[in-house]
């Protein structure tokens, strides 16, 4: 069986073409700059030149259908009609409680994603979108749902539970859920296995770093808390997400400004983060190029979010009684040298040091730590879309 896995995120579309028979990858497709001037397709096939498309894409519905047009192009493409899809996989981000694996998507679950769309305003709009889009084109194919909130279903009560009265998770399930549990699931098996050693052996913490940003303390194959919460605006600044803030400056902007609780909404999660903070761009490659320039405001992003990613590093290393291995993925993870450099400054008392020439590597699975470091240093590309072909296949059957 061929199932499409499609993966939107805030201003991003990856998606691939895996045949499950031998979970080979047929193709693999990236979509990025969606709703930013840029916009720009790239598909790849093994063998085959890159194809490239340049054309504005103002939001996710015009990717999809422009990803759906190139796997079927006659000279570029991989199939000959949709009819060969057996199956679609979407990620979306947030299930809520309700959702703590996989399903067959209905009717019923979009209503639930929608009504999760307060959770994650940024993404579970372009899911569904992807959602909707396939089914319109591909009516007869089935199509699974695969959540990032599901790998974190093993926090403990202490790591989840909000600091407010209990009634308030009780009623209306106030409380931390977690996102990119895909990825993380993904890069924490996949270094387990690199390093030779038994996952439910290790603590690793797993650095997902993109456009949207969390990091998670894995301890025994099992997620025990990560940075992002109620909603994947907490935690990490992010490349237009504020990250956790005092909530105080929401009543703050409200009461003695004159905000409205959409604009509120609408200033943490868009015009926040790297971007706020700049005044450049949300895309970390635009505001690092600004910085090399001399831009102050760049730079200063730039240091903000190191400090943060650095902070939240030893945090996990302290709840779980050390370190064995740190991973970056991701966008800026697996792809910025100078982020990984950074974002470790200072760390180097756990036991580590960098080998400049293997992080100057990009997206490559490889150790960038020196030979003899006592805590390990990975980056690995992500394959979400190969965890959700997984979980789509089996549900299918």
């Amino acid at each position: 069986m061929k199932t499409l896995i499609i993966n939107c995120g805030s201003s991003s579309l990856k998606y691939q073409l895996i045949d499950m028979a031998t979970e080979k990858s047929m193709v693999q497709g990236l979509v990025e700059r969606i709703g930013i001037e840029g916009s720009i397709l790239t598909q790849k096939i093994e063998d085959r030149d890159k194809y490239i498309i340049n054309t504005p894409m103002k939001d996710h519905k015009d990717a999809i259908k422009l990803v759906l047009e190139a796997l079927v192009d006659k000279e570029n493409g991989i199939i000959k009609s949709m009819d060969e899809i057996g199956a679609v996989g979407h990620r979306v981000v947030h299930g809520g409680e309700k959702y703590s694996e996989s399903v067959i998507i209905t009717d019923e679950v979009i209503q639930s994603i929608k009504d999760c769309i307060i959770l994650a305003p940024l993404h579970n709009p372009p899911n569904i979108t992807g959602i909707e889009a396939c089914q319109e084109l591909m009516p007869n194919t089935p199509m699974v749902a695969v959540f990032d909130t599901a790998f974190h279903q093993t926090m403990p009560k202490e790591a989840y539970i909000c600091p407010l009265p209990y009634e308030l998770y009780e009623k209306y399930g106030i409380r931390k859920y977690g996102f990119h549990g895909t990825s993380h699931k993904y890069v924490a098996n996949k270094v387990a296995k690199v390093m030779g050693k038994n996952i439910e052996d290790l603590k690793i913490i797993t650095c997902h770093l993109g456009n949207g940003c969390s990091i998670a303390a894995i301890k025994g194959g099992r997620s025990i808390d990560t940075s992002m919460g109620f909603t994947p605006v907490a935690g990490l600044m992010m490349g237009t997400r504020s990250g956790s803030i005092d909530p105080s400056v929401i009543t703050f902007l409200i009461e003695e400004h004159g905000y409205t609780i959409e604009e509120v909404d609408d200033l943490l999660n868009k015009k926040s983060g790297v971007l706020g903070i700049s005044g450049v761009s949300s895309d970390f490659r635009d505001v690092i190029a600004e910085a090399d320039k001399g831009n102050i405001r760049a730079q200063l992003a730039l240091d903000i979010f190191h400090y943060k990613v650095r902070a939240q590093i030893a945090a996990y290393a302290g709840i779980m009684g050390g370190v064995d291995t740190i991973v970056f993925t991701a966008g800026i993870g697996e792809n910025s040298s100078l982020t990984r450099r950074e974002s470790l400054r200072g760390l180097e008392f756990f036991g580590f040091t960098i080998n400049e020439e293997k992080n100057s590597i990009r997206g490559k699975i490889q150790e960038i730590s020196n030979e003899g470091s006592k805590v390990k240093i990975y980056q690995i590309p992500t394959n979400e879309e190969l965890m959700i072909a997984r979980d789509t296949a089996k549900l299918v059957k």
